[in-house]
Order: C-alpha cells, then structure tokens, then sequence
C-alpha cells in the first residue's frame, strides 16, 4: 500500500482523532448543520480506515506466502499464491472506486432525470433506452431503483422519466452521467432505414436532507391529478398522483407512482429539494470561477457520450476519451468500466 495520497493511513487516522476531539467538545451540537457534516465524514473515514487495515492485513499475507513459496521447491504454493494476488488485486481496484467517492454528497440517494431532445419519436425511444440502460445498471450492481414519474411518448418511448436510486454510494457513481447522450443508429422508424441521430439529456441530482434545504409553503402550488399508464387499478381510479410546483424558480416535479396521495408528495418534495440544492450548489460553483477568474469549461447541457450503433459499434465518453466497443453489454447496464474511467478523470481534475 501506497505511503501518500489516497492511500495515507496516517492522515486518515490523525483526521479521525481531529473529528474525535471536535465531537467531545460541549459546543458541538450547537451548530447542528455543521455536527451532521462531521459525524458522516467520521462515520465514512471510519469505513475507510478500516477497510485499508484489511487490505494491508491481506498483503502482509500474500508477502509471507511468498517468501515460503522462495524457500519451497514443489511450487505447492502457486495455485494459492496466484489466487490471492487475484483477489488482492480486485479488492484495491474496488477500494480505489471508494476512495475516489469522496464528494460531500457520494454517499446519498440519487435522482436521476431523462428528457428527450428534439425529434420526435427517434429521441423519446432513446430516452426509453438509457432508462432501461440504467435501470439495469442498478439491478446489477445492487441498488434500488424506483421510477416516481413517467410520461410515455406519443409513439413510442418516453417524454420523461424521473427514477429514485438508493445504495450505497448512489449520486457518488451516477453523478458522471449528467449532459447530452447522442444516439447514432439506423433509424427503426424510417422505411428508408436512414441513419438517424439522436439526443437525450440526462440530470443526477442528490438527495438532500431537510437540514440543507429550507421550503416554505406559500412558495409552492400542488395539483394532484388521476395517475396515467400502468400501475394497478388502485393507482388509476384516484387523484393520487401529485405534480408541485417551486412558484420562485417554476420547477415542477410530478409523482404518480404510489396508491397513497400522501406518499406521492412526500417523494415530489425531496425530488424538488434536491434540485433546488444543485441549482444553489451550481450558483455558488459560477460565483466562485468568476471570483478567481476561471472560466466553467463543461455546461449542464454539454454532450458527454456518443453511442454509435452505425456504420461500427462504438461507445465514447468525450470526457474521458475512454471507449468501448461492446455496445450491446453497455445498454444492458455494463456502465462500471465508463464511471470508473469518469471518476479517474475527475479526480485527476481535483488534484
């Protein structure tokens, strides 16, 4: 394990004793904004210090296995010892994706919101394609997803959807997928079969906690409305579904995914309160660029990654510059190797 940076131990336990030290002070809950943000940083550099003894157990291990493989003459050892270097090395690239999940919000609940762009069907079927695309993400690395909104298209695909992910480390993986996703492809609805090009963008917000964002009532109107499209008899027959709307910014934010009126509000609130939170974290990142004279390279609606279908496969973030070729397996969900190679790049963009 490395000595400096990322992998410090050191530094992680010395800043665990600090937090320590600030909790036991009798003015500590005071200030109760500021007691939260301390106690999941220790709660998150805790798991971390823990976690990096672990692996240094386990390399320490590996060394005393190899030096009595030195000493034997058999190769007894060499089935185990290269099984253990295997293991070894596929807990630190996991640990690495952790360490890199350092942001102040990684470890929350995410939001994550899919809009068509102009086109018609063509763009409303690609929406409907990332939403599978991600949705079978979660099922595959464990998280949970629930879609709270969706408006099917006229034709085919989706105007919208708005989808709930909850796991460990949510917004921290997701929230590299946020801008313009471009389609290139052969198009399914043209009896001329034409190559089409298509648009959808994608926002990731977190959830945030009632402590960071403050709504007052008389800034909100709230409609509630008959649920559209599958859901059940129970979802169809009442004004369950909720759409509110944030009157001093105009977002609105729909949910219809429950039986209970009550529960559907509950959800709009927090979907509203995490984008009132990003719209305020965004404002602040523009203020501070224009303070120290940087000039903000990537919009909200900048294309990030193209998916081209035709005339070759080829998946490309344009970001990273990282590629993949097996574009069947990326829009079944096999996004790891495109967000570990996200957050690698913005990592390097910290330092």
């Amino acid at each position: 394990m490395g000595s400096g940076g990322i992998f410090d131990l050191a530094a992680k336990e010395q800043r665990l004793a600090q937090l320590d030290t600030e909790m036991a002070q009798p003015s500590f809950w005071e200030d109760n904004r500021r007691a939260q943000d301390v106690i999941r940083e220790r709660t998150e550099l805790s798991r971390l210090v823990t976690r990096m003894k672990e692996l240094a157990g386990k390399a320490e291990d590996l060394t005393v296995m190899l030096e009595l493989a030195e000493e034997a003459t058999d190769g007894s050892l060499d089935t185990e010892i290269a099984d253990s270097m295997a293991g070894l090395r596929k807990d630190l690239d996991e640990f690495e994706l952790k360490i890199m999940l350092s942001g102040a919000h990684d470890n929350k609940a995410a939001v994550l919101s899919i809009h068509p762009g102009a086109g018609g069907t063509e763009s409303q079927d690609w929406a409907q394609m990332l939403l599978r695309m991600y949705l079978r993400w979660c099922e595959r690395v464990g998280m949970k997803a629930e879609v709270v909104d969706l408006l099917p298209g006229d034709e085919a695909g989706i105007k919208s959807a708005t989808v709930e992910v909850s796991g460990e480390y949510a917004f921290g993986y997701l929230r590299g997928e946020t801008g313009v996703h471009r389609l290139v492809r052969i198009s399914p609805f043209d009896a001329s079969r034409r190559r089409q090009t298509s648009f959808a963008s994608v926002a990731v917000v977190p959830e945030v906690d009632d402590v960071e964002v403050s709504v007052k009532e008389d800034e909100l109107r709230v409609d509630v409305f008959r649920a559209s499209g599958p859901g059940g008899q129970g979802v169809n027959t009442a004004d369950s579904a909720v759409r509110i709307t944030h009157l001093p910014t105009g977002i609105v934010v729909s949910c219809q995914n429950e039986r209970s009126q009550l529960r559907n509000r509950d959800t709009a609130m927090r979907i509203l309160k995490a984008r009132l939170y990003e719209i305020a974290e965004k404002k602040q990142r523009e203020e501070l660029a224009e303070l120290t004279g940087q000039k903000k390279e990537i919009a909200f609606g900048s294309q990030i990654r193209s998916y081209t279908f035709h005339p070759y496969q080829l998946i490309k973030d344009h970001r990273t510059g990282h590629e993949v070729g097996n574009v069947d397996a990326v829009m079944d969900g096999d996004l790891d190797d495109l967000i570990k190679a996200y957050l690698l790049w913005a990592r390097g963009r910290e330092v």
